[in-house]
């Protein structure tokens, strides 16, 4: 070969590495996307932003940062809504963890029209509103083992949700309260209505969370406790309805039960499935915000499978993983193909610690709107 033909063999190289399909020394793909018109930027975090400013700064970000400004913005979009009607579904510790104000907040500033939650919310929910209180608390002690810290609790009568401490005592006080000012008034309503011809006697698990949440109310006011009222009693003095489709999963509902041995009292576990079907049907559009999974979440989602629509928007937090393929950790793309979500609706999941998510989304949210 001469030197002629070598040079020319180069330059046809150099041609080809220019205007190929590319190669790992930075040849560019003709059917590449082009990436300069959207790069990742720098979120920045100074003294004095708010909440909002720090969420859409997020926007700038990736990976989480982007989900939770992605978040954000569809909640804001869905509480600014005049015409969306809002279904907050709230599973977890929420109450013990310090999210009762939060909640009750949202639904007296006429930001939620339906709360789907766990009888356990409802339940440490009244125990703060008749005056009880829930501690900070270790999830051990370093000098015990786990167990050995946990038996401890037993004999002194607390019971742990992770790091939160409540003495057994306020139970009984609530089953007070249950019994006292909640249990008969339901009982009373019922005979009412089965003499007259309308009912059967039962009452929806509906009316027992308002009846609870009138009490609460009532109790609170009238003790002066320092503690605001509550989640339940926002919703009745708002008109705001309480569905908790697993009631019987709480010692509300164990309660419920025991007083039902000896009462002419019993709960009707569909009646609510009229007036909570009716309100989806009836919504111009249609929103909502899934706190946790579990049982809140499918009800509030299976809600539109009989409706001839779907969720408009749609905002979950959650830390279940999407490929166990259990419904906590199901994204809101799989509730889409059910018929739960419109096909073009606006959605995203956060995944994280709902106890720092929820606040901060609230919070960037309302700021936007308000």
């Amino acid at each position: 070969m001469t030197d002629s033909d070598e040079g020319t063999r180069d330059d046809a190289a150099g041609a080809e590495g220019d205007h190929g399909d590319g190669d790992e020394h930075g040849g560019h793909h003709p059917h590449r996307e082009e990436f300069h018109e959207d790069p990742v930027g720098h979120t920045r975090a100074t003294a004095g932003m708010t909440v909002s400013e720090l969420v859409d700064g997020y926007g700038d970000a990736g990976i989480g940062a982007a989900a939770v400004n992605e978040a954000g913005d569809v909640l804001a979009e869905m509480f600014d809504d005049e015409d969306c009607t809002v279904f907050l579904s709230l599973a977890g510790a929420m109450v013990p963890a310090g999210m009762r104000r939060i909640v009750a907040d949202l639904i007296r500033d006429g930001y939620v029209d339906a709360l789907v939650t766990t009888g356990a919310n409802l339940t440490h929910d009244s125990i703060e509103a008749i005056g009880g209180k829930h501690h900070h608390g270790r999830t051990h002690d370093p000098e015990k083992t786990p167990r050995e810290h946990d038996e401890e609790l037993r004999d002194e009568g607390v019971d742990r949700i992770y790091n939160v401490y409540l003495p057994q005592e306020h139970f009984a006080d609530f089953e007070g309260h249950l019994r006292e000012e909640v249990f008969p008034a339901l009982e009373a309503d019922s005979d009412i209505e089965e003499a007259s011809g309308a009912g059967d006697g039962a009452v929806s698990i509906a009316d027992l969370t308002r009846e609870l949440g009138r009490a609460n109310a009532e109790v609170n006011e009238r003790d002066d406790v320092p503690e605001g009222p509550g989640v339940a009693a926002a919703a009745y003095e708002c008109d705001v309805p309480i569905y908790c489709p697993a009631v019987q999963d709480s010692v509300l509902g164990l309660q419920a039960w025991m007083y039902a041995q000896t009462a002419e009292f019993t709960l009707d576990a569909l009646a609510d499935m009229t007036e909570l079907t009716d309100l989806a049907f009836d919504a111009d559009d249609a929103g909502c915000l899934l706190v946790g999974g579990g049982v809140p979440k499918n009800f509030t989602l299976q809600t539109m499978l009989v409706t001839p629509r779907a969720y408009d928007y749609a905002v979950q937090i959650t830390m279940d993983p999407e490929a166990t393929g259990g419904l906590s950790g199901a994204s809101l793309d799989e509730a889409r193909s059910w018929g739960k979500l419109e096909k073009d609706a606006r959605n995203a999941s956060v995944y994280g610690d709902a106890t720092v998510m929820l606040p901060m989304l609230i919070a960037a949210a309302r700021e936007r709107v308000e």
